[in-house]
C-alpha cells in the first residue's frame, strides 16, 4: 500500500514537464548556435595550464624512451 500517492505525484510531475515545461528562449539558442558570446572552452584552457605546470618538474626524471620500454 501507499504506492498510489507516489505514483500520482510522479504522474503529476511528468505531465507538468511534458505539457508545461520551461519555455525555450529561441533568440538565445540562435545566438549560441551562431557562435556569438563567450566560448566555454576558453575557461577550460586556463585551468589546464596550471595542471601541466604541476607535472613539469617530473619531466626531468623521465624520458620518452622509458615510456616505449614499459609498453
Amino acid at each position: 500500500m501507499g504506492r498510489g500517492r507516489a505514483k500520482a505525484k510522479q504522474t503529476k510531475v511528468a505531465r507538468a514537464l511534458k505539457y508545461g515545461g520551461p519555455q525555450t528562449d529561441l533568440e538565445r539558442l540562435q545566438a549560441e548556435l551562431a557562435g556569438s558570446g563567450s566560448s566555454p572552452t576558453a575557461d577550460v584552457a586556463d585551468d589546464t595550464d596550471d595542471a601541466t605546470d604541476e607535472y613539469d618538474d617530473y619531466s626531468a626524471y623521465y624520458s620518452d624512451d622509458d615510456d616505449r620500454r614499459a609498453g
